[in-house]
């Protein structure tokens, strides 16, 4: 007899043994794609019985049909994007406000001045290239990735089922669903088989909605048990629900501290730039009696170093540059400062199954309760197997050790080859009820072989049983040794949907699952705890078993156990069993969610990893949410990190990244802005004093190029493990303010020396190399602090800038093009001795800061 399963509208379709496409599903996903198991769960609702079955089961569009609807433009066409567009980069990068002000000063200089007064132009040019194709590197890093990651649905078309893009749905299409599927489109439910669909991303509604055949779905939305299929009835631009998905789930730049900070301090360069440069303007043009083009050359030589414009494109190329890198570790990062974010993290909140262990688990023993008989119990179990089309991890490996064939599958504690395989085959499905979150049990009824009707319940022991059962005690001594076990028990009166049927359970046996441990966890989570990153390990299942597993990877405080059901609902002591545990078990999604919010209470910056769909609003609520590559459609489109390759281990690499990009952006922006603080105080110096403005504008390019620009793209992109920390604008100005302000003093005070030493013809040159001269040291040695600790090629960096400047000096044509040119001994030493009782000063002040402060 040919073995029979409930179909997702109630119906009968073929089994899992004849591979059908329309029960095939499960195929679609691995194990650790699917619900997790025990692992999920959700407050309490009622059982909704299984829908009745429609009067056939469509075969959806026919090719000719699709085809039609194609040509009439009826197609998803709402691109799903991971990057903002070319044009879009371009703009970025082009259009901003301190390149409209450069551009402008660049202009007038290409009239008014030589050449090279003019280079500060080109370099910005250059800026603005290599940002565009940085960016554009990392989107197509992003858009290949994305394609991979991308949601691919399930379509019906002439009866045959099958994976398309998102973009191929059409309307009218009859789109399947099943546990974590996303809702793509809006549409109609056509088919539905105790179909639940979570809506709280639309709505906020956190509790699940029954839906049944003639029901709405919209896009966004997301299935949490059951399934069923539906047909698109909006779709494209015409789904306002799916617009919003997908601006939810595009590239964005979302909140980040370097990034506000950034826009903080350039807000309040704006400021100072321009009272500054109106004064130096008309200090220049207006008091000055002095030929009209050279000063204006020195007008715009002082307004030009007050814009730190490097710093946002490096920041850019930084953060573009991390995405390729983890890219190449196939890592989706789908809002970029989710690089920075994790970076700041510190705490880690894990999901067992799918993170700490692999999805896939293994049956190693089932143990028949109150005399039972192992033979029927392994029958009722290979029955069980075939009443799901769309099994979760628990009942694949059921399915997986006890096989429709009646063979053994490998399943350790699986002897069932050749009991009862006619017998089997002979069961039929009358009803079935899916895994909920909201019951942590499935169930099923039978038509035997010899037309006994029976009824069962598969699930989490201690929910099925009462509290004090004796068996109870068998159950926690496998939870210690780290396995999973589930209760088989029997419905007296054959409708496992029937309300109280949970209640009325006979245990019948235990199932006892093996899981697989990541071979990487364990050191991942080493990483973390050296990192002084607290880890917490939350799931469904039980919490001395998931104590166990977590003990075994080496985590810190596993023995710290804690059911989630006597969690105090006060979100300040929820707060505080957080902090003091690291293990808890029988969590509920919306526990989730709520010790998620409990820790974010603290200050604590809190990451979630997840796969399953009971993850998804944990993951949203978290500051970073990873999800993996195989995990629902669901958590990928809320998550900002996704794991393509499936694998934990790919974390420390996301956090070394971010902890690159952050510690790297703070040392270079203090290089920036102590330019951009002595380039304000010397024109403020100036206008006091009613002297020429001692620079042109090829001076500032050579010192800038030197002492900020070439060291701080290397020193961006180099390796830095330091830990991130917050108060990115404090800490970059308490260092940048005392730096610029010794470095314009000094500057200006070799000037005024140079002014009363030098007189005569070319005096003027003479002056402003002897300030050259000393502004370079000066800055030279605040590059030096900031390339600390050294290594060779900072050493090697250091110095080469200082030999190119060198070079410079002693280079006739290059003295000529610069206009640098030392005049006598005593001046230029004297710059040199002014420099080096700056640099003194600047040693004790950056110490004390660090002291004062902190580093």
């Amino acid at each position: 007899m040919t073995q029979r399963a409930l179909d997702s509208s109630g119906g009968q379709t073929p089994g899992r043994g004849e591979h059908s496409p329309d029960t095939s599903r499960s195929s679609r996903h691995p194990p650790a794609s699917r619900q997790a198991g025990i692992d999920a769960g959700a407050e309490l609702d009622p059982v909704h019985p299984v829908d009745p079955p429609p009067a056939r089961r469509s075969a959806g569009l026919s090719a000719a049909e699709v085809a039609e609807r194609v040509a009439r433009g009826e197609v998803n066409d709402v691109p799903v994007r991971s990057s903002r567009s070319v044009a879009e980069i371009v703009r970025a990068n082009v259009f901003t406000r301190f390149n409209l002000i450069i551009g402008v000063l660049w202009v007038i200089m290409l009239f008014v001045a030589p050449i090279q007064d003019s280079l500060f132009g080109f370099v910005i040019v250059a800026n603005t290239g290599i940002g565009i194709i940085q960016e554009w590197r990392a989107k197509r890093t992003l858009d290949s990735l994305a394609v991979i990651g991308e949601a691919k649905p399930t379509v019906r078309r002439d009866g045959v089922a099958a994976e398309i893009s998102t973009s191929g749905i059409v309307l009218g299409d009859l789109v399947e669903l099943g546990p974590g599927d996303k809702v793509v489109v809006d549409g109609t439910v056509a088919e539905a088989d105790s179909l639940e669909i979570d809506e709280s991303l639309l709505t906020g509604e956190a509790d699940p909605v029954v839906k049944r055949a003639g029901d709405q779905v919209m896009s966004g939305s997301f299935v949490v048990a059951g399934g069923g299929a539906f047909t698109a009835t909006k779709v494209g631009r015409e789904a306002y629900a799916a617009q919003l998905a997908e601006e939810a789930s595009r590239f964005t730049l979302v909140h980040s501290e370097l990034r506000s900070g950034i826009s903080t301090i350039l807000k309040y360069v704006t400021w100072m730039m321009v009272p500054t440069a109106i004064g130096l303007i008309i200090s220049q043009l207006v008091v000055k009696d002095t030929d009209f083009k050279d000063s204006v050359a020195r007008t715009v030589g002082g307004i030009v170093p007050m814009i730190p414009e490097g710093l946002v494109l490096l920041t850019s190329v930084a953060f573009a540059i991390g995405v390729v890198r983890l890219g190449r570790k196939q890592c989706l990062v789908q809002e970029l400062p989710a690089i920075e974010g994790l970076a700041r993290v510190d705490v880690v909140c894990l999901d067992k199954t799918g993170t700490l262990t692999e999805g896939g688990m293994d049956v190693s023993e089932v143990r028949p309760l109150n005399g039972g008989d192992e033979a029927y119990v392994q029958r009722v179990l290979r029955a069980f197997g075939s009443s799901d089309p769309r099994p979760n991890a628990s009942l694949q490996a059921i399915v997986d050790a006890y096989p429709a064939d009646g063979g053994d599958a490998g399943g350790s504690g699986a002897d069932g080859g050749g009991t009862g395989t006619g017998d089997a085959e002979a069961w039929t499905v009358t009803d079935a009820m899916p895994f909920s979150s909201a019951r942590k049990y499935s169930g099923a009824a039978f038509t035997e072989a010899d037309g006994t009707a029976s009824a069962w319940l598969l699930g989490a022991p201690d929910v099925l049983l009462s509290e004090g059962d004796p068996v109870l005690g068998q159950i926690e001594q496998l939870n210690e040794q780290g396995l999973r076990v589930l209760l088989l028990a029997r419905v007296p009166g054959g409708e496992p949907a029937a309300p109280g049927a949970a209640d009325e359970a006979v245990p019948t046996a235990l199932v006892v699952l093996e899981q697989r441990l990541r071979p990487d966890a364990g050191d991942t989570l080493a990483y973390f705890a050296d990192q002084h990153v607290a880890a917490k390990v939350i799931s469904g299942d039980n919490a001395v078993s998931v104590g166990a597993v977590a003990g075994k990877l080496g985590l810190a405080g596993a023995e710290n156990t804690l059911d989630a059901r006597r969690l105090p609902s006060d979100p300040d002591k929820m707060a505080t069993a957080m902090e003091r545990n690291a293990v808890f078990g029988r969590v509920t999604p919306q526990q989730k969610r709520e010790m998620v919010a409990a820790l974010q209470s603290r200050g604590h910056t809190v990451a979630m990893t997840g796969d399953g769909v009971n993850d998804v609003l944990a993951l949203k609520d978290a500051d970073i949410g990873v999800s993996m590559g195989s995990g629902s459609e669901a958590t990928r489109a809320v998550a900002q990190i996704v794991l393509l390759n499936n694998s934990f281990a790919t974390l420390p690499s996301v956090v070394a990244e971010g902890r690159r990009v952050i510690g790297n952006i703070t040392r270079v922006a203090t290089l920036f802005l102590t330019k951009t603080v002595y380039s304000v105080l010397l024109a403020i110096l100036v206008v006091c004093t009613q002297v020429e403005y001692p620079f042109l504008p090829r001076h500032l390019t050579l010192l800038s190029t030197l002492t900020i620009g070439v060291p701080a793209f290397f020193l961006a992109l180099a390796p830095n493990k330091e830990r991130a920390r917050p108060h990115f604008v404090r800490r970059v100005m308490r260092y940048a303010i005392p730096s610029g302000v010794l470095a314009a003093a000094s500057t200006f005070a070799t000037y005024l020396l140079a002014r009363h030493h030098y007189s005569g013809a070319g005096a003027l040159e003479a002056e402003t190399s002897a300030a050259t001269l000393t502004l370079f040291l000066v800055s030279m040695y605040v590059l030096a602090i900031i390339a600390r600790p050294y290594t060779w090629w900072r050493v090697a960096l250091v110095a080469a800038m200082g030999l190119g400047f060198l070079i410079v000096l002693v280079v006739p044509w290059l003295q000529d093009f610069f206009a640098l040119r030392l005049v006598g001994t005593v001046m230029p030493w004297a710059a040199v001795g002014v420099a080096a009782a700056a640099a003194v000063l600047l040693e004790f002040v950056w110490r004390w800061v660090g002291r004062r402060f902190g580093a």
